[in-house]
């Protein structure tokens, strides 16, 4: 059974007794893999002895990834199906299912087949035993280039250098959060979201499964270079000042230099005189100089920009659509009993 609900800029549901694992599934053209991942994921939350939902958050595809969706038949759990009005990115696509999400416990997860959902009931019985994020840590990543592999690398241990809390490396969006945790992101007002760093923020009992990322299984990637590094901009501006620090302490450090060759320079001309000469080494002082100052001013500027945003208070992402399918009865109990 299909329901429609009337397109709002948000709506506010309210913790589910009868939902026990929420699963998010951001979306953007990917038609050709949403068949495969569906089959897989229903069949893994169909022998999960958890009452289960799967919403599937539509970040402004323009492929057939609506019809495909809700054309999915009936299963155990119920099917919901979210439509942004246009494609506001990844992290907003997540953050409107965490406000979405009704179960006491959310997984976050791909569409692309690359996190197997076939780890969802270990991420829910580690759940079970206490803890209240699972990380799940990537071994490999495979279908991956070496450049690719190495440049993350470098840049979670950059992040961690500067952030004041700790990303842990090679853990992407796959993950499971408790009711709790996700209520307290839900209560953040900010933005601009770094989601991975959002995860980390609140804290709590978190633990780190490890386990081999598969290739995409059809489709291209829609991270490409540029995209990947404006996430790590924004990851790194969100979650530290650093970098601003770090240019204080260069402009110092130059004006420090540039006082003493200075003083240098005049001594010597008082004494012994001196010959108009120097004109490469000026030059390179020059643009040296210059470099600092624009790389600096760059740095401010992302900050401001992230300001600037923030002052306006516009919302995430807007609805426009929500079809909801209801699941079928079965024996599975709210706490995950049999019946």
């Amino acid at each position: 059974m299909l329901d429609k609900i009337t397109p709002k800029h948000s709506l506010q549901p309210t913790v589910s007794p009868s939902v026990t694992v929420s699963v998010i599934v951001p979306v953007y053209n990917e038609q050709a893999v949403l068949p495969s991942f569906h089959g897989r994921l229903v069949q893994v939350l169909d022998n999960l002895n958890e009452r289960c939902e799967i919403i599937y958050i539509d970040d402004g595809s323009s492929d057939n990834s609506r019809n495909i969706i809700t054309a999915f038949p009936v299963t155990s759990s119920v099917v919901q199906y979210i439509a942004l009005s246009r494609n506001f990115g990844k992290e907003a696509a997540m953050s409107a299912g965490l406000q979405h999400a009704k179960g006491i416990a959310v997984v976050v997860i791909d569409a692309d087949l690359q996190d197997p959902p076939e780890l969802i009931p270990l991420m829910v019985k580690r759940w079970r035993a206490g803890a209240d994020v699972v990380n799940m840590k990537r071994n490999s990543r495979a279908g991956e280039s070496m450049l690719k592999r190495f440049s993350a690398a470098c840049f979670y241990r950059l992040l961690n250098w500067m952030s004041d809390i700790n990303i842990e490396e090679n853990v992407g969006d796959f993950r499971l959060l408790s009711r709790e945790v996700v209520d307290h992101i839900n209560e953040l007002p900010e933005r601009n979201r770094y989601m991975k760093g959002i995860f980390a923020w609140p804290g709590y009992k978190q633990v780190v499964v490890p386990f081999n990322r598969d290739p995409r299984f059809s489709g291209e990637t829609k991270w490409n270079y540029f995209k990947l590094i404006g996430l790590a901009m924004d990851g790194i501006s969100s979650f530290s000042i650093k970098p601003l620090r770090i240019a204080t302490v260069l402009g110092v450090l130059i004006a420090l230099s540039a006082f003493g060759y200075g003083s240098i320079v005049i001594a010597k001309t008082l004494l012994f005189g001196e010959v108009v000469q120097g004109y490469p080494s000026i030059m390179v002082v020059l643009l040296g100089l210059g470099g600092v100052q624009l790389i600096s001013i760059g740095l401010l500027g992302e900050y401001i920009g992230r300001i600037f945003i923030e002052s306006k208070q516009r919302p995430l992402y807007l609805i426009q659509e929500v079809v909801e399918k209801s699941a079928i009865q079965t024996q599975k109990s709210p706490l995950g009993e049999v019946a």
